[in-house]
């Protein structure tokens, strides 16, 4: 008989370490760049506007190539194809034609045998711009009616005339700045042509996307043109769609002289030339009673889109899906304006409009708490989703609401109460320093709000030794997603993680793949790849059932090996018999998310297949002579269902709150009049760093999480709504001011809270005279 205790190995649910970690400790990964150089390999670099807004007069490229080591310059009259690399939209040219729409906008690109050759080269073009009128502020755009769509309106129920009848009415405004990506790994891209084909690495969230720019730039079928992504070093968003232009340039290059063409961005040029997260400012009307429920709220929410549409439009979207956060809104109305401005069309970054419409919930909430005089988290929690009270403004309702649980968690494993006390005994003791607490909440809806991107595919090849071979449509951007779906396949057949070997993300192994975006990778490939394993799984247990003369589903998978009847078999032996007896040992696997659905043109469905739940408690210290703010204390409890990784959605977290909480802190966009990026190197824009990391942080994962919904193992998405934490940061940050000035209300501060702008803040509420309407 088999041994009793032979039990199935559990590989999901570990805390094992990112399978290239080893690799990027010792600098031997290999991101684009990297890759060896084969002879006659050309280096480029793309010739940017140095104007705004503006009509190209003259371009004259003889001067770039005459310049020494120049092989090639090429310019929009060089595309065989369409001029277009844009997501949707079809308005981002490769090269600008006759009107270039923002500065750094590319005008050509240059091919010389070194780097340094092309870089040099590219500052030799004369061009002449005739300067024309610059939109570049949301205002400006706005007063001008320089929209990238019409506006959108989502409702529910009557809020003007709730508003009316509310007990109590404030209305208010915040602005929220951008924030550069500042990925580690710039953006790069090697095409190499191949007999007509050409062969593609880039550093891109979205393998399939670029492959279909590549071939519609160059007039090419999809099928004539590989791409491969084996990892990027940082991606944030930032290479969603932005990546396209160096990789389909590149693609250019080699399709037209036949020689290999690589490109990687200088730093400042990276910055200029790629969109941030959208700068948004919210207008807000919120009734509530006397307790501080919210009986209605209006928001106005306005976005700089940029130059072209890019993602805004979904962007855009999003932010007008979270303006509820976790809370309840008997009546409300968003109206969303997604300005045109003559500057770098802005893209996709870590939580997709989400962070903007959220902090104009929480702004709302301190509002509220100002203007009453209570404690902000009573009003937090007053006002959260709950029975009879749970469905969202576009209509879908809420099922799966963990909110009110996990706060009250959060709040007694950290003695809120306490903490609380104590932050106001050292307020009063102290005429300088003041400090600042709070804990705010995260309701993150999971799934691409265009629903047709809710797909993955994935292919499985068993070896004959046992050895196995995962490939899907994920990509690898530091994030762990290799080794969650390495888990998730080694669980199907009970073999070690070792056993699991995941290749390069390429075009021509996962056809019409999504990007790697919308914290959605884990739970797409994650299950396409099982549904693969458990197809080529079945065909070994009917094979082995047939030997034992048992049903196929009498037959287990263990650590030990596979258990049919009396026998045990290792897995790998298994497999070599299935392989000799001609079972097939390979399968696609393709998952695409159930239940979602949205009408946009009605604002209302259900965008989302489940939400992402978390809460964060934050303390600060301002000084009020200087503005300067520090982070002392960090507590975090999320939810992430059943952790497929706990180690990795543990760094996820953490590195999803800094993130954050630099957003809203430290990193600041500057333009001037005409559009230009002045903060485009590390010495003028400050992300944070270690000295950053509040002394005292604590994370946790949620131990009583699970999914409702059937997803992979129970689990939850982790990517994004950790970010969005980091907004407890800002919170705590207005109650440090308001204890300067008590009594005095809310005061009047935009993020990101740079100590210029906090300093302002309390010298105009130490300024205000009598109490707060």
């Amino acid at each position: 008989m088999a041994d009793a205790s032979i039990q199935p190995i559990g590989a999901v649910h570990s805390p094992l370490r990112h399978d290239s970690a080893d690799a990027h400790v010792a600098g031997t990964a290999r991101y684009v760049d990297d890759m060896p150089e084969a002879p006659g390999t050309l280096h480029l670099a793309f010739g940017l506007s140095p104007e705004g807004h503006g009509r190209i007069v003259k371009l004259d490229l003889a001067p770039v190539l005459a310049a020494p080591g120049v092989a090639a310059v090429f310019a929009a009259s060089d595309i065989p194809g369409l001029n277009d690399v844009s997501p949707v939209a079809g308005d981002d040219k490769l090269f600008a034609e006759h009107e270039v729409l923002f500065p750094g906008q590319p005008l050509f690109v240059v091919a010389a045998d070194s780097h340094r050759a092309a870089r040099k080269a590219a500052r030799l073009a004369l061009v002449e711009i005739e300067p024309l009128p610059a939109l570049v502020e949301i205002g400006d755009a706005l007063g001008a009616g320089a929209l990238i769509e019409p506006s959108q309106r989502m409702a529910r129920g009557d809020a003007e005339a709730a508003l009316a009848g509310a007990s109590h009415r404030l209305a208010g405004r915040i602005a929220m700045g951008g924030q550069e990506h500042f990925y580690l790994e710039g953006q790069g891209a090697l095409a190499t042509p191949a007999e007509g084909q050409l062969h593609v690495l880039s550093s891109t969230q979205h393998p399939s996307e670029v492959q279909h720019l590549v071939a519609k730039v160059l007039g090419l079928t999809h099928a004539d043109v590989t791409v491969e992504v084996r990892r990027m070093g940082g991606a944030f968003g930032g290479k969603e769609t932005q990546a396209a232009a160096y990789a389909v340039a590149a693609a250019l290059v080699a399709a037209k002289t036949g020689r290999p063409a690589r490109i990687r961005a200088d730093r400042d040029d990276d910055m200029v030339m790629t969109g941030k997260r959208h700068e948004f400012e919210v207008a807000y009307d919120v009734g509530f009673d006397d307790a501080g429920s919210i009986q209605a709220v209006k928001f106005e929410l306005a976005g700089r889109c940029g130059a072209s549409a890019d993602l805004s439009p979904a962007i855009n979207d999003r932010a007008m899906f979270h303006c509820d956060n976790v809370y309840f809104y008997p009546a409300v109305a968003i109206l969303s304006h997604r300005a045109r401005t003559h500057t770098v069309s802005n893209t996709a970054f870590r939580g997709f409009g989400g962070p903007q419409g959220m902090m104009g919930a929480e702004r709302v909430i301190d509002a509220i708490a100002a203007h009453l005089g209570r404690d902000p988290l009573e009003v937090r929690r007053l006002n959260l989703y709950g029975p009879g009270r749970d469905l969202t403004p576009y209509h879908m309702t809420v099922e799966d609401n963990v909110a009110p649980e996990l706060i009250a968690e959060l709040a007694e494993r950290t003695d809120y109460a306490a903490r609380r006390a104590a932050v106001a005994a050292w307020n009063t003791s102290h005429r300088v320093l003041k400090k600042g607490l709070a804990l705010t909440p995260v309701k993150f809806g999971i799934s691409f709000t265009t629903t047709h991107l809710n797909q993955a595919g994935a292919l499985v090849l068993v070896y004959a030794d046992g050895s196995i071979h995962l490939n899907h449509g994920g990509t690898e951007m530091g994030q762990g997603l290799m080794i969650k779906v390495a888990q998730v396949v080694a669980d199907v057949f009970a073999v070690p993680i070792e056993t699991v070997k995941v290749s390069a993300t390429r075009t021509d192994k996962v056809p019409n793949t999504s990007a790697t975006a919308a914290s959605s990778g884990a739970d797409l490939n994650g299950m396409a790849a099982q549904r693969g394993a458990e197809t080529v799984r079945a065909r070994l247990a009917a094979f082995a059932a047939e030997r034992a003369s048992i049903a196929p589903e009498s037959v287990r998978f263990t650590r030990d090996g596979v258990v049919a009847g009396d026998t045990v078999t290792p897995f790998a032996t298994l497999c070599r018999q299935a392989h000799i007896a001609r079972v097939p040992l390979s399968a696609t696997g393709f998952y695409a998310t159930p239940k979602i659905h949205y009408d946009r043109a009605r604002h209302s469905g259900r965008p989302f297949l489940y939400f992402a739940y978390g809460a964060a408690l934050s303390e600060v210290v301002i000084d009020t002579l200087t503005g300067e703010t520090k982070v002392v204390a960090v507590d975090i409890l999320h939810d992430v269902g059943r952790s497929l990784n706990p180690a990795i959605d543990l760094g996820q977290i953490e590195g999803g709150f800094i993130q954050g909480m630099g957003w809203l802190t430290s990193e600041e966009l500057v333009y001037d009049a005409r559009g230009r990026l002045l903060t485009h190197a590390p010495s003028t824009y400050k992300i944070p760093t270690a000295s950053d990391r509040p002394e005292h942080m604590k994370i946790a994962i949620w131990e009583a999480g699970r999914n409702a919904e059937a997803t992979v193992h129970r689990s939850k998405a982790v990517g994004e709504p950790p970010f969005m934490l980091a907004i407890s940061v800002f919170s705590a940050i207005t109650q440090a001011i308001m204890a300067a000035a008590p009594g005095k209300g809310l005061p009047d501060l935009d993020a990101p809270a740079t100590p210029e702008r906090v300093l302002m803040a309390v010298r105009e509420l130490q300024a205000r005279t009598g109490t707060p309407d």
